[in-house]
């Protein structure tokens, strides 16, 4: 008996062994696993644990600004970290796109943009100097709006009938300005489908081609709502037609360019964010939701409202193909407008 006992003894012991051993395996596997994941969490700071910057391509006072900031009074709310606007207008957006395109990818230096970088200028310039799709890592969707008509109320024109007609009898004399893409392109699609001949002059910003449209420097522009309606319902300016193919909110009495008699008019604008290309994924994922949620606060909200424009929010995957769609939009209205990159 005392023979058989220890083999058995022997197998028992040898099997104990080797589950503590498998145990112990795992386990260490375990923590193993969770320092992998620690480390891999570690390398991605807490976000944001500074101030962030937003990069807006127009000059202050413009939509696009104007929106930027009650997006970061939000999200400074939400984080208790600062958020600074840095204005960067000229070259219809360029300056800005540039800047950002070459800032490190930490998620500290966000453009708050437009169609206009991220959609128009490949079309409209030779060498915009960063590529819109390539050197920045999409966030987030923040709004869509349409645009104005509008003349000064000085102006004998007193709808876009009136305007035509004069465009016609003086072709090349008529003048309007565009302080970016959008309301350039916007102009020259009225060129286009109205049969008339307007003298474009450029701007660094919508607001700044207000103020020579008020001065009668200039005869008419397209401009962002944000920017036109204020000038509008303080009696300053006239609106003659709106973009979009449906009527704004804020100017139910304006005729579309299209029931104005410019058929198949129909040009909008849209907001979005960007980082810089090779920005940490949970970085541009935790940005995404502070900017959805932000597009929700009531300065956003005052925002929409007074711009006639509406919360639009995506995901980043959402976002790189709706641009995408846009590009091919907007080159193909760009170049059947005939207007060759600068």
């Amino acid at each position: 008996m005392s023979m058989n006992a220890a083999p058995s003894a022997k197998v028992h012991f040898t099997r104990g062994t080797h589950r503590r051993r498998v145990l112990a395996t795992a386990a260490a596997a375990a923590v193993l696993g969770l320092s992998v994941a620690a480390g891999a969490r570690a390398q991605v700071p807490a976000y944001p644990s500074k101030p962030i910057t937003f990069v807006v391509p127009f000059a202050a006072g413009s939509a696009t600004d104007q929106l930027a900031r009650a997006l970061g009074q939000s999200i400074s709310s939400d984080t208790r970290q600062p958020v600074v606007v840095d204005n960067r207008g000229g070259a219809s957006g360029m300056i800005a796109a540039q800047f950002v395109a070459k800032a490190q990818p930490d998620g500290y230096t966000v453009l708050i943009t437009t169609n206009t970088t991220q959609a128009a200028n490949e079309h409209l310039y030779k060498k915009p100097g960063y590529d819109a799709v390539k050197d920045f890592a999409p966030v987030t969707g923040l709004g869509k709006g349409g645009q104005v008509l509008v003349v000064n109320t000085a102006s004998p024109y007193r709808s876009v009938a009136d305007l035509l007609a004069a465009a016609r009898k003086q072709p090349g004399k008529l003048s309007f300005g565009s302080g970016s893409s959008s309301s350039r392109v916007a102009g020259e699609m009225l060129k286009q489908l109205a049969g008339v001949d307007l003298l474009h002059v450029p701007y660094k910003s919508n607001p700044l081609a207000i103020t020579d449209l008020l001065g009668g420097q200039i005869d008419l522009m397209i401009t962002d709502t944000s920017t036109g309606v204020p000038q509008i319902k303080a009696g300053k300016l006239r609106a003659l037609g709106y973009s979009t193919h449906k009527r704004s909110s804020q100017l139910p009495d304006v005729p579309t360019l299209d029931e104005a008699g410019v058929k198949g008019y129909d040009m909008g604008y849209w907001f979005a964010a960007y980082l810089p290309a090779g920005t940490p994924a949970p970085v541009v994922a935790r940005l995404n939701e502070l900017l959805t949620t932000a597009t929700r606060s009531a300065p956003a909200k005052a925002f929409y409202d007074m711009a006639g424009s509406e919360a639009w929010t995506t995901t980043p995957d959402e976002l790189a193909r709706f641009q995408a769609a846009e590009a091919r939009k907007w080159g193909q209205v760009i170049k059947a407008a005939g207007i060759e990159p600068e």
